[in-house]
């Protein structure tokens, strides 16, 4: 009800529309709401859209039933509609895109934001991630191909690690410049950097090398020196494979070890407990 009434979404279309379509234009404007904004200021404003997303296993789903015969079945699980609805529902005007780089994708498409705000491109951006496991075929693939945990836990940063387990999740973060920095109480992005491993030891292998470059780019980016982070949230997934290169990366480019006064940096990684959501 609060579907057809708030957002103007039939009956029929919503039932060929992919969950994560629906769940993340309510939780998208529950963050600009959140903000202070109006449906009515929303209309026409300069908002950008970014959103991380991998797949639509809904598009599996759909096919079997009625609604994959509706007139709507074809923008119901298609990722760039995903971020287009919103932007459509709400009357944004701002960048709209979606954004695949498989586990990087959400912190891609907040780049992609922070960029805009600081080229004022968009006078305010919403961020988001999205991931729901909906098909067993997938499942099966990614199960097949040796990515998840034969135990069905993420182990991370444990001689246990033998794989990642899945995890759902949709997040949006309304983003807006930093006019005053001295009294905002919300988080702060203070730089960012994105960039690729390269050659490595194949398609799927991560490069050390790599991921020490993209910390300095993103510390460079950011004007601060290693020894001022305490803590650092890891990507983590408890594989045997990335998590001893991503420590070692993080090691060399966070600890000097000649500084016998530097903090310990501590790490950790949500997958842990909420499993790997993906993109």
């Amino acid at each position: 009800l609060f579907e057809h009434a708030f957002f103007g979404i039939s009956a029929s279309e919503s039932s060929a529309m992919d969950p994560q379509q629906r769940l993340l234009l309510q939780l998208s404007y529950e963050s600009l709401h959140d903000t202070g904004l109006t449906k009515a200021q929303l209309l026409g404003s300069c908002i950008a859209v970014n959103v991380g997303q991998w797949e639509s296993e809904f598009a599996s789903v759909l096919v079997n039933t009625p609604a994959g015969l509706s007139v709507y079945a074809a923008t119901g699980s298609q990722c760039s509609v995903t971020c287009g609805r919103v932007s459509f529902v709400l009357g944004l005007h701002g960048p709209c895109s979606s954004f695949n780089t498989a586990c990087s994708s959400s912190l891609v498409a907040n780049h992609s934001s922070l960029r805009a705000l600081q080229y004022n491109e968009c006078e305010g951006a919403v961020s988001a991630g999205s991931n729901m496991i909906l098909s067993a075929t997938a499942m099966r693939g990614i199960g097949i191909g040796g990515f998840t945990s034969a135990t069905g836990r993420s182990h991370t940063f444990d001689v246990r690690a033998d794989g990642y387990a899945r995890g759902e999740a949709i997040e949006t973060v309304m983003c807006e410049p930093d006019r005053n920095a001295q009294a905002s109480s919300n988080g702060r992005m203070l730089g960012s950097a994105v960039r690729q491993d390269g050659r490595s030891a194949s398609l799927t292998a991560p490069s050390g090398q790599a991921q020490q470059g993209v910390l300095t780019a993103a510390l460079a980016d950011a004007r601060r020196r290693p020894k001022e982070f305490t803590m650092l949230e890891a990507h983590g997934t408890g594989t045997a494979l990335g998590d001893p290169i991503e420590t070692g990366a993080l090691a060399s480019v966070l600890l000097d070890h000649n500084d016998n006064a530097r903090p310990t940096l501590e790490i950790a990684s949500l997958k842990a407990n909420a499993g790997h959501t993906e993109p």
